[in-house]
Order: structure tokens, then sequence, then C-alpha cells
């Protein structure tokens, strides 16, 4: 008997060495595969290698093989509670990148403490004419003028009800980045914001209202403190009839003067706005290493990566100065490395939010930077 039980012993042993060398292979596989990847991928358009790069990995999630290989390799925890939100770790992924909450899963699986979907519209639109995401490489930056493409409102909400259904005991964060139709004019904007508001209220965890995107026209014409106001009540009234309370965030341009940073922070103060998310992409194009004519080229857009993070750094920390009502502060724009966020955080960022430093460092950027919170 004793035989017996030794012999079943020493094959669990053997069985769960063998796995995890296993594990360990793959994980090395996949990084080197990655890598190759990458320099593939940036042969290709840049939103097109986005799309495709995020549906084969979609399809590779289809794998239990790959999905515990990838949760294995990236997954960390180091939580972090905000707003009475529990977030599985203080790092997540910008407003952009999953425009219409297709990848949840898989971001999930690659480490991300929360993702914010979006800029979600109203109506359903295209955006600006391709192409329309260039890649900076000598600069570590993008450049886009997407122009809020996405689903509209009624296709993501029903896609959002149908993934909290099927992951009920998901611990990712979802915002809801919200925006307006390019062709609602400025003085009815306030009506787009609430219909996403209300469209997505029930399926989100917190909504990002942002007005500072420089890629629809005269969007960022709405950073007064009296357009801000008029956005701002109608979801506040709203909120206020419903059951949950979801924190409403302001995701703020770096290029503002700070008379109008100033006005902004009274506002915070007056509507008791409950954070802020600092910031988007710049329209300044100083100081980049790629050549001007090829920046000429290209033509307008937001510019993100590196050359941002000491602008959006500055903007940073003149907001917490400012901050009396210590709302919360994410920081976001020009994080490549784990020393950019710890910048970041040294200026003032509670939470971290990616993208740029996705596309050029990769995943393994969660990690890093998830360890260094403090």
């Amino acid at each position: 008997m004793k035989n017996v039980v030794y012999f079943f012993q020493t094959a669990l042993f053997q069985s769960y060495h063998l796995k995890m060398k296993m594990i360990k292979t793959g994980m090395v596989i996949l990084h080197r595969m990655y890598q190759l990847l990458r320099k593939c991928l940036f042969l290709l358009d840049a939103e097109r290698a986005h799309h495709f790069s995020m549906k084969s990995l979609k399809l590779l999630m289809h794998l239990p093989l790959v999905k515990l290989f990838l949760q294995k390799r990236y997954s960390i925890s180091n939580p972090a509670e905000f707003l009475g939100l529990h977030f599985m770790n203080p790092v997540g992924l910008g407003a952009g990148f999953d425009k219409n909450a297709m990848y949840l899963n898989e971001l999930q699986a690659l480490g991300f403490g929360f993702v914010e979907i979006g800029t979600v519209t109203p109506l359903a639109q295209e955006g600006n004419p391709k192409p329309r995401l260039f890649r900076l490489p000598q600069d570590k930056a993008l450049i886009n003028r997407m122009g809020f493409n996405n689903d509209g409102a009624e296709r993501i909400a029903t896609r959002l009800e149908k993934w909290r259904k099927k992951n009920p005991l998901s611990k990712l964060i979802v915002g809801g980045n919200i925006g307006k139709n390019k062709n609602t004019p400025n003085d009815e904007a306030w009506k787009d914001y609430a219909i996403v508001f209300e469209k997505l209220y029930e399926l989100v965890d917190y909504f990002a209202v942002n007005v500072s995107s420089p890629n629809t026209p005269g969007l960022r014409e709405l950073q007064t403190k009296e357009q801000l106001r008029n956005i701002f009540m109608p979801l506040i009234q709203y909120r206020a009839k419903q059951p949950i309370h979801k924190p409403i965030l302001l995701k703020i341009a770096p290029d503002l003067a700070h008379e109008d940073v100033d006005a902004i922070m009274e506002l915070v103060e007056e509507i008791k706005i409950e954070g802020l998310i600092v910031s988007n992409t710049t329209i300044d194009r100083s100081n980049l290493h790629t050549n001007q004519e090829v920046v000429d080229k290209i033509g307008n857009g937001g510019l993100s990566g590196a050359p941002l993070l000491q602008k959006s750094n500055n903007l940073l920390e003149y907001i917490r100065q400012k901050n009396r009502s210590n709302v919360l502060l994410i920081g976001s724009g020009g994080i490549i490395n784990a020393t950019d966020a710890i910048q970041k955080i040294a200026s003032g960022a509670q939470l971290i939010q990616i993208w740029t430093g996705f596309i050029y460092t990769g995943p393994s950027l969660i990690k890093q930077i998830a360890k260094q919170y403090k």
C-alpha cells in the first residue's frame, strides 16, 4: 500500500514540475514571439496593426494554455482603492485603445487593473479619414487624429451587458469615456454626454468626460468653466436618482493655460467632480527627434508618448498644488517605462494610465509599474 501511495505522490510531483516547466517554456516563447511580432507589426499601418494584433490575441485566448501563460507572465496583484472602487492594481489602459469594449478579457489577462473604453458617442461614427494613426519610433511617440470613431452608445452598451453576464466574477474595473458626436454643436453638447451617460450607467464602474481631444473640431472649447458646468450638472442630477453611485471624472488637455486650469479647479470644488485624468494628447510638436518634414507630412493630430511626459507632469504638479478637495488624480501621458510612472506618481498621480508605452514597451510594462507602486 505504501508503495502505491509513493508511486502516486511521485507521479503527481513529476506532473506538477513538468507542468511548471511547460509554463515557463511557454512564457519564454511568448515573449520572444511578442518581440518578433512587434517588429512585423511595425511594418504595417499603425491602425491596421492594432486591429490585427488584438483580433489575433482574442483568437489565441480561446486556447486554455495561452490564457494560462499570459496570466502567469503578466498578471499582478497590488490592490488600490479609490472612489469606492477596488483596483487589482493601479495600472490602467487609457481610452482610445479598446474603443468599443471588444477586448476586456484579453486586456485583463495582460495584467491591467482597469480599462477605459471609448470615447463613446451617442451615434456610431467612422471618425476621420484614414490614415489617422502614425508612429514616431525615434521619439517613442504616436500622432493620432482618430476622431472618436466608435460603434455608438447602443451597440457598446449591448456588448458590455453581454460581457458582464458572461464574466460576473471579473474584478476588472471598466471606465466609460464619453464624448459628443462630431456634428453636434457645442451649445447642445451636454445632450450627447447625457445620452451616453444614461446608456452606460449600469454597465461601467466610472465615467470620464472627454472634452480634451484635439481631433473633434471645437471640442476643446468645452473646457471652459461654464461649458463644463452645463455638461456635468445633468449627469450629476441623473446620478442622484440612481441606487448606485458612479464616480464622474474629467479628462483635460496638457495644453491648458494656468488660468484655465484654475477655473476648472474652482468648478471641481463647486460641483464636486471626483477626479481628473491628466492628461490627453498634445498639439505641441516641439523637441521631437523625428525629421520635421515627416512630422509636417503627418499633419494634425494629438501627440502621445515620451515627448509628452514632462508637459503632462508639469500640469499634474500644478494641479496637485491646487487640489484643495483632494480629488483623485490619474496620471496619463508619456509613460514608456517604470521610471516614468514613478515620476508621474511623484508629480501627484494616484493611479496610472498607459497607452503609447503599451505599444512600444509591451505588456511587461504593466507589471513593471505595478511592482513599483506604493
